[in-house]
């Protein structure tokens, strides 16, 4: 006869409380942490302004109900909508991803830390909005910074040891977890509250990785984020208004994220929070292009000039590079749609030594429907370096490692080209800070008038000026 189950609420999981506290009681004193926070703000926010430029992307914002404004509610940069802060964060949180531009980090788990600013950018304005309607001081610029480093960290952390994609979840589950965690601290939450609001993040139902890989890649994966990061939103405002916890939502035998989602096993961590995820955070700064094959595009474009008359006359193309890439983006047969082609390291290699270039619009069906594309994706293997893959996982280099060799027709080989490190990398930050710059008054040219991207620039590239803008003032900026 088997013993009756105990139905004594438990003490919460360790991982809700050192997250919970973390985000209630740690103290960022890291410069490079804010620095790059700064940069990581304005890179995302051009992202999702570049977005703007896609129907199929457009198509999706705005209010759920046409119309409907909401006082004091959000704004979303870029456009003239006011919302709720749940359909802000969609809005802004499908802006930012859609183009795979906006900044990633790599370990066990991969992922877009800057997918959080969704939540966090319309929490902050809807709350400072609301707080000068009340005669109170609003929040700052440098509290959405603190945020974003925070949220950073604790996606990155968690992400570092523990692979969600191996039993076929998508790591917008992170997005989700760290959203709940820091907007619950906007919102007033306690560290016990946190940890009810996380609790409902890790019980929530959560994304198959279906969407991301053949034969069913599709444009989910460019508005997944938002998503997550809107439905963490929700449940904060829950707990917000007294909503219980499930304290023992990972460890619960047989009912918890442990042995229902993965795989029994729990947790593992590398390293306490802080703020290292944001001081290492990778910027895709020239190509949009999923975070494994930047290198490759690099190495594509300085192989264009030697080939780019040569086309037809390429017999074989090797690609050297890690696990991770080979299981993500290396891809055969036909790509169906732009969210296909931009997680497929074939076409983004193809494209460059063609072109010269790799743009947003270069995964659009006028440029995929040129016949040598797929020519130059039948002629290429991809090959496991072992050491790349290992430089991959190491905490002190965490390289992005692509080579490629080109055999041509008549038995000769072109000099393989290498390259370790993005330019998006923290070893290149020097390097990438001011090409993300211009990557960002790009974007602000694709959407406002020159008055306006003055007025704009000039705060943005003040940092005492724009930690100390109360966030509806910032947003404002960016209404269209």
């Amino acid at each position: 006869m088997s013993s009756p189950i105990s139905n004594v609420r438990p003490k919460p999981d360790k991982v809700l409380v050192d997250i919970a506290d973390y985000v209630s009681g740690y103290k960022v004193r890291s410069k490079e942490a804010y620095d790059t926070a700064r940069y990581c703000l304005l890179d995302t926010l051009g992202c999702g302004l570049e977005a703007l430029s896609y129907p199929a992307c457009t198509k999706l914002l705005g209010p759920l109900v046409p119309g409907t404004i909401v006082p004091n509610g959000a704004k979303v940069p870029g456009t003239q909508f006011q919302l709720d802060p749940v359909q802000a964060a969609f809005n802004i949180g499908a802006m930012i991803r859609w183009l795979d531009f906006n900044d990633t980090w790599l370990a066990a788990e991969w992922g877009h830390p800057s997918d959080n600013l969704g939540g966090i950018l319309a929490v902050a304005d809807w709350l400072s909005r609301n707080a000068v309607a009340a005669g109170r001081k609003p929040l700052t610029v440098r509290d959405v910074l603190t945020a974003m480093i925070k949220a950073h960290e604790i996606q990155g952390v968690i992400a570092l040891e523990n692979s969600f994609n191996r039993v076929g979840l998508d790591h917008v589950v992170l997005v989700k977890v760290a959203s709940a965690a820091v907007v619950g601290q906007m919102l007033g939450l306690s560290r016990d509250e946190i940890i009810d609001a996380l609790s409902l993040a890790w019980v929530d139902g959560q994304s198959l990785r279906t969407y991301r890989h053949s034969p069913n890649t599709g444009s989910r994966k460019s508005w997944a984020a938002g998503d997550a990061t809107a439905r963490a939103v929700r449940l904060a405002l829950m707990v917000v208004k007294g909503e219980m916890s499930y304290p023992s939502v990972l460890s619960a035998k047989t009912w918890g994220f442990y042995d229902v989602l993965f795989k029994g096993q729990p947790f593992k961590f590398q390293r306490p929070f802080g703020s290292y995820v944001m001081e290492h955070v990778l910027f895709k700064i020239s190509f949009p292009a999923e975070f494994h094959a930047q290198t490759a595009v690099e190495c594509a474009m300085a192989l264009h000039p030697k080939v780019v008359d040569r086309i037809a006359d390429i017999s074989k193309i090797t690609v050297r590079t890690q696990e991770s890439a080979i299981r993500i983006i290396d891809k055969k047969g036909p790509l169906d749609n732009p969210a296909d082609r931009d997680h497929c390291i074939q076409y983004m290699v193809a494209v460059p030594l063609i072109h010269g270039r790799l743009t947003a619009a270069d995964y659009e069906d006028d440029i995929a429907n040129d016949p040598r594309i797929d020519r130059l994706r039948d002629k290429m293997v991809c090959v496991e370096d072992k050491q790349f893959s290992k430089d991959y996982l190491d905490p002190h280099k965490r390289s992005i490692a692509n080579a490629i060799t080109i055999e041509l027709k008549d038995g000769s080989k072109l000099k393989e080209v290498v390259v370790e490190y993005p330019i998006g990398h923290r070893r290149r930050r020097k390097e990438g800070m001011p090409v993300l710059i211009q990557k960002f008054r790009t974007n602000l040219a694709r959407r406002f008038p020159s008055r306006q991207q003055h007025a704009i620039l000039q705060r943005a590239l003040d940092s005492v000026a724009l930690d100390a803008t109360a966030v509806h003032e910032f947003v404002d900026l960016f209404v269209i």
